[in-house]
């Protein structure tokens, strides 16, 4: 038996009489939009206080929120200082293009409501929003005290490079932890912040033991004011932290008293991770022992090479020995290889090295040059009959790689932190150094998905697309797409007012 298929009649508009789809007011939707306007009572005009120096702004009564402009919490704090919105449904709401410094914001909201005799119309409008530039309190007493700071942590490494650093920055810009700072300087060998508040160091402190390896901080008080009347003191508080000086890919010469405690380990062992914890890996037989940072302090040794002494191999054979072994999430695996200095291929080098899965006949691998260094380390006079190797490889070289992409720009970024540089005689950074420095923590993060694990990634929009394509065909390693962050910006594409309904 087949049912008949039910159509829905048309009828017309009591009021000017064209042909629509029937409705609870009978009225199409030009004449219910006429006769009435769910927008009446509504908000179209806002006035919100802004602070210039910090870019946040005032939710009543005292709170202060910071947000970027055409960011996801910026569209909600603009939603919540809406009143009346509870009589309401609100369906889409996005921002609208306005120049930067016009000092409005416009939001495009598209509202439903209950009209006549229960019939549903939805309808658009737009709220602007005047900025009134104010300063917040904080930022008030650093512009009429710059050195108004009550706390400040001292972070410094003493070792030639700032790798440890741009890892740090990257880890401190994903969990938001110098958003209380007042101030951020750049020294010579490390970071100076600077905070209002004694807690807001003392929880920086905090979030750096869990992320690097440091010694237990050291506190410093200074009397700033006294008051005996009433018996209150005023003080600074600086805190120095230091930071382990073993890095990622340091040759490390154990001492035997260490060696002994941690299993005969070694002892020419690699520092292949640094996090809250130091991993050890003896590149000859794989063994490896995960070293805690009161455990380090305790030992107290120190690097025998360190990566900017690397130098780059060629490499000619390569034979598996055995079978892969995951150490920590990495794959290593041991192999015999030979080897010769690119720079002198007329002498070669029988190997042993951990990178089995990873070289192959004509690659290059960078690793340290023992046959032709000049070592002078106090640890490996006390090793009686030890042969050191001729080279130690550390891991492959894609310098190949960079070569086909050099002078294309990226399709991710990094976030940095707004540092004031210290123009001390003492403190001067060399920029042609750090930005070299940095230019290779950014080829590591291409090549080392572990390492970019903990780091948040942004789309360059300066990269074309097309780019964007090539690039992840000609580089496997590269960051994948889906690891990039849109930063949280919402299209203000125009929406066509004729999907205004009514139901």
């Amino acid at each position: 038996m087949f049912w008949p298929q039910q159509t829905v009649g048309s009828v017309l508009c009591c009021m000017c009489g064209i042909p629509m789809e029937p409705n609870a007011a009978n009225m199409c939707i030009k004449c219910l939009r006429s006769r009435v306007d769910i927008t009446e009572g509504l908000q179209k005009h806002v006035t919100i206080i802004h602070c210039p120096e910090c870019n946040s702004y005032l939710q009543p009564s005292k709170t202060w929120i910071k947000s970027e402009l055409e960011s996801n919490e910026l569209l909600i704090f603009c939603i919540n200082r809406l009143k009346n919105m509870n009589k309401v449904r609100l369906v889409h709401a996005q921002f609208i293009w306005t120049e930067p410094h016009s000092k409005r914001i416009k939001v495009k909201l598209r509202i439903r409501k209950e009209a006549l005799n229960g019939a549903i119309l939805e309808q658009p409008y737009i709220v602007e929003y005047t900025r009134h530039e104010h300063m917040c309190e904080s930022c008030i007493r650093v512009q009429a005290n710059p050195d108004q700071w009550v706390a400040s942590v001292q972070v410094r490494q003493l070792v030639p490079h700032r790798r440890t650093f741009f890892f740090l920055e990257q880890l401190i810009l994903k969990h938001g932890q110098a958003e209380r700072a007042i101030n951020i300087k750049q020294m010579d060998r490390g970071i100076d912040f600077f905070f209002g508040n004694d807690s807001h160091a003392r929880q920086f402190v905090a979030f750096l033991r869990l992320v690097v390896p440091v010694d237990r901080p050291r506190n410093a008080e200074q009397l700033v004011s006294h008051d005996p009347k009433s018996n209150i003191d005023n003080h600074k508080h600086t805190y120095s932290v230091k930071i382990c000086p073993i890095c990622r890919e340091d040759l490390i010469c154990l001492p035997p008293k260490v060696s002994n405690k941690l299993g005969n380990l070694g002892p020419l062992v690699l520092c292949m991770k640094v996090s809250k914890d130091i991993l050890l890996v003896d590149p000859f037989t794989l063994r490896s022992h995960s070293l805690g940072a009161d455990e380090y302090w305790e030992l107290g040794f120190k690097p025998l090479l360190t990566s900017r002494q690397l130098v780059e191999y060629l490499v000619f054979n390569v034979e598996v020995e055995g079978p892969k072994i995951t150490i920590g999430k990495k794959d290593y695996c041991l192999a015999s290889a030979e080897v010769a200095r690119v720079s002198d291929v007329g002498k070669t080098f029988m190997v042993r090295t951990h990178l089995g899965h990873l070289l192959e006949p004509g690659h290059t691998a960078l690793g340290y040059d023992l046959y032709g260094a000049n070592i002078n380390d106090p640890e490996l006079e006390r090793y009686k009959g030890l042969v050191l190797p001729d080279v130690v490889l550390i891991k492959r070289s894609y310098e190949e790689e960079h070569k086909k992409i050099h002078g294309k720009p990226r399709p991710w970024k990094l976030k940095n932190m707004k540092m004031e540089v210290d123009s001390s005689s003492k403190g001067k950074i060399d920029e042609e150094k750090k930005n070299t420095e940095y230019e290779e923590f950014l080829r590591d993060l291409e090549v080392d998905p572990e390492l970019r694990f903990d780091i948040s990634f942004y789309r360059n929009k300066e990269r074309a697309p097309s780019e964007m394509a090539s690039t992840e065909e000609d580089d496997d390693e590269a960051v994948e797409l889906e690891d990039l962050l849109a930063e949280l910006k919402l299209k203000d594409g125009e929406e066509n007012d004729n999907s205004d309904m009514a139901e």
